[in-house]
C-alpha cells in the first residue's frame, strides 16, 4: 500500500507503523537508538549507586526526599503512559481526533510531572542539596535531571507531531512517527520506575 493512497478505516492497515519500508526502518532505527539510551542510563545508575553515600556532611536522601511529591509525580507519569496507549489504540483504528485528544492528555500529564520535579529540585537546593555540594548531589541531579530532560524532549516530540499533522490527518507516513514517539514515552516511564525504586525508595531506607 502506498502512502499517498486515500485511506479509510476499512483500508487502514492493522499495523500502520510497519506498513511501509520507511516505517519499518524507523522502527528498527528506534530500537538501535534505545540501546544507546539504555547504556547511558545504566551508566548513570551505576554512578549514583557508587556515590549515593558520599554526602560530604550534607543531607542524605533519607533526610531530603519528599515522598508525597515524588509519589504524585510518579502517578502522573505512569498515567501518561496509559493515555499514550489509548492514543495508539485510536491511531490503529484510524481515529485521528481521538488520537490527538489522548496525546494531548499525555502531554498535560507529562508537563505536570516536570512541574513537580522542578519544584522538588527547588526545595532540595534550599535545603543545601546542590549539584556541587557533594558527590551524592552531583550523581542525583545528573541521573534525575537527565531523565527530566528526556521527559521534556518527549513532550516536545509529541507536541510537534500533533501540531504539524493537525491539518494533515493520519496517514502511513506519520503513523510510524506517532508510534515511535509513544514507544519512547514508555521507555521514559520505565526508566522512572527504576529511579523511583533505586533513588527514592532505597534512599528512604538509608
Amino acid at each position: 500500500m502506498h502512502v499517498e493512497e486515500k485511506l479509510t478505516p476499512e483500508t487502514f492497515p492493522a499495523a500502520p507503523e510497519r506498513a511501509t519500508l520507511e516505517g519499518k526502518n524507523k522502527f528498527l532505527g528506534f530500537w538501535l537508538f534505545l540501546g544507546g539510551e539504555t547504556v547511558l542510563f545504566a551508566s548513570l545508575f551505576a554512578t549514583y549507586l557508587a556515590l549515593k553515600d558520599k554526602t560530604n556532611g550534607g543531607p542524605s536522601g533519607e533526610e531530603l526526599f519528599q515522598m508525597p511529591i515524588v509519589f504524585m509525580a510518579t502517578m502522573l507519569l505512569l498515567t501518561s503512559s496509559l493515555t499514550s496507549v489509548y492514543a495508539i489504540y485510536h491511531m490503529k483504528n484510524f481515529d485521528f481526533q481521538k488520537m490527538q485528544l489522548w496525546f494531548g492528555i499525555t502531554v498535560l500529564l507529562g508537563a505536570g510531572f516536570l512541574a513537580l520535579e522542578i519544584y522538588e529540585f527547588y526545595e532540595y537546593v534550599h535545603e543545601g542539596h546542590k549539584f556541587t555540594s557533594s558527590a551524592f548531589g552531583s550523581a542525583f541531579y545528573t541521573l534525575v535531571g537527565t531523565h527530566g530532560a528526556h521527559v521534556a524532549f518527549g513532550l516536545l516530540w509529541i507536541l510537534t507531531l500533533m501540531i504539524r499533522n493537525a491539518k494533515r490527518g493520519l496517514n502511513l507516513y506519520n503513523a510510524p512517527k506517532f508510534y515511535v514517539a509513544s514507544l519512547y514515552w514508555h521507555f521514559i516511564d520505565v526508566v522512572w520506575v527504576f529511579i523511583f525504586t533505586v533513588v527514592y525508595l532505597m534512599g528512604m531506607v538509608g
